[in-house]
Parts: C-alpha cells; structure tokens; sequence
C-alpha cells in the first residue's frame, strides 16, 4: 500500500514533470510537421520527445511503477501501480498553432485510475483529481484545476449550455439536438469541459485509453457520470494485453439524471466503433 508522503509525492511530480516538459513544447508549439500514423492520427518529433522524458521520469522517480504510453510502450504490464501517458492531447491543434492541448498523465492501481493530471500549457491550466473508487485505498479525493476545487454543473440540458463533440462524433447533428455544440480537437479537454462545469456533456469516438485514463479519474471525482458508450468499462485493464488499437467511445455527463437524454443521442456512435476487444 501506499506510503504517508506517498500522494504529495505524486502530485508534486505531476506538477513540476508536466511543466517542465510543458515550457519545451510551448517553444517548438506550431512550429512542426507531423506524420500519420498507421491509425490516422498524427505525431511529431515533439510527441516522441515528450514521451521518452516522461517515462524516463517515471523511471526514476517511481522505479517499481509501470508505464503505458502512447508512442511506445502499448502493453499494460504485470504492476499494481502504473502510469498511462499522453504525451500531447490535441497534436493536430498543436502543429497548427491552436492553443488547446495537453499533456495528460494517469496513475492506475491494479489496472483502475486513480489519479488524473492533465496540464494545458498554452492555456494555463491544470486539472488533476483522485478517484479511489473500490481501491481501499488512503488517499485524497476531489478534483481541481489551478489547485482550485471543480465540481459539475447542476444545469438542465438546454441552448444555453454547451454540450461537446469530437470529429468523430458529428453525426448527432443529423437530428435536433437540446445544447450549444462545441468542438475542441483534445479528447482530454473536451471531457475535462464537464468535470470543470463549463459542459453538461461531452462525447468521444474513439479515444485510446491515453486519451481517457487520467481524465476518467478527474471528471468523475468532480461529480461526473461516465458511460461506456460498447458497453464495456474500459477498467481494470489486462495484464499483456496491447491497447494500441483499441478505441472506447465514452459519453460524460454533468448528472446522472441527463444520461436518458443524451444516451439515445450517442448510442449509435459506440454501437458503430462496437467490435471483439
């Protein structure tokens, strides 16, 4: 189990790691070519950077930890303790000079999150949350951005609120639909949205499990609703198993009362990405 200085520990290297790789990519932010990889998506020098001094830092300050990374490292090891890294969320907007994306860090325990930090750089901004869930484990709870507590919106779905989308997602708008849209081009943010009050709802097609780890423990410690949209909880996860090419689409809501309102408006999406896992 965990030690006393053990979640300071976590949170300060969260915090002092994200920055530090964060004030590099600021430098190099809209100022580099990518390459597609064989998923569609895309990836620079910057994302390999970032992911090689992320591990490496893991290494060193958590020498027991695993780490499940979306440039290298795709096979979730035989640890009770293991970091999941997106080095950049949003590597579109950041080639094209759009300021929102992040660095997004998950800490499991026996294959769940329990700690999300996801750093914004361009934006200033950064959330991070514990969720103990069925650990048993001591530790903090709540979620917070710039160290300030966040918690979802208790508003009623209507065209004053602001519902998000992904890319993927966009065929929602075939039939009327009861909130403002908005698109971001981050999985992490788009989720966070609702975890921070901004959103009442967010949906995902197709994010990895880099794209949700950390913020699946920061959105429901800040009171939020998630729904496996194959209806298959992405946790724990397997031991061996590779999870590069596995998508989880996810719908996030503020309440749970509003799941019966926007299941029927997603549904279809996650019986679309549906297949064998």
């Amino acid at each position: 189990m965990a030690q006393p200085d053990f979640w300071p520990t976590v949170l300060t290297f969260a915090e002092t790691t994200t920055a530090q790789v964060g004030q590099k990519l600021l430098a190099d932010f809209g100022q580099v070519q990518a390459d597609v990889k064989a998923d569609g998506s895309l990836v620079t020098r910057c994302d390999r950077w970032a992911d090689d001094t992320l591990r490496a830092a893991i290494r060193e300050q958590f020498p027991s930890h695993g780490v499940l990374s979306e440039e290298v490292e795709h096979r979730f090891p035989a640890t009770d303790w293991c970091w999941i890294i997106d080095p950049i969320d949003g590597t579109t907007n950041f080639t094209q000079g759009i300021p929102v994306w992040g660095i997004s860090l998950g800490l499991l325990y026996r294959g769940v999150p329990v700690f999300g930090y996801v750093a914004m750089p361009p934006l200033g901004q950064a959330f991070y949350g514990y969720w103990p869930g069925e650990s048993g484990l001591e530790m903090p709870s709540g979620a917070y951005c710039n160290n300030r507590p966040i918690h979802t919106s208790g508003a009623a779905p209507d065209k004053n609120q602001f519902f998000s989308l992904c890319a993927r997602s966009t065929s929602v708008l075939a039939h009327p639909f009861p909130c403002k849209i908005r698109m971001l081009g981050s999985a992490a943010y788009n989720l966070l949205m609702v975890g921070a009050g901004w959103a009442i709802g967010a949906v995902e097609a197709t994010p990895k499990i880099w794209d949700i780890a950390a913020v699946w423990a920061i959105v429901q410690a800040a009171g939020a609703t998630w729904i496996a949209l194959d209806d298959s909880n992405p946790f724990p996860l397997t031991v061996g198993q590779d999870y590069v090419a596995t998508p989880y689409p996810t719908l996030v809501t503020a309440q749970a009362t509003w799941v019966p309102t926007f299941h029927p408006l997603v549904n279809h999406i996650g019986q679309r990405q549906r297949s064998p896992r």
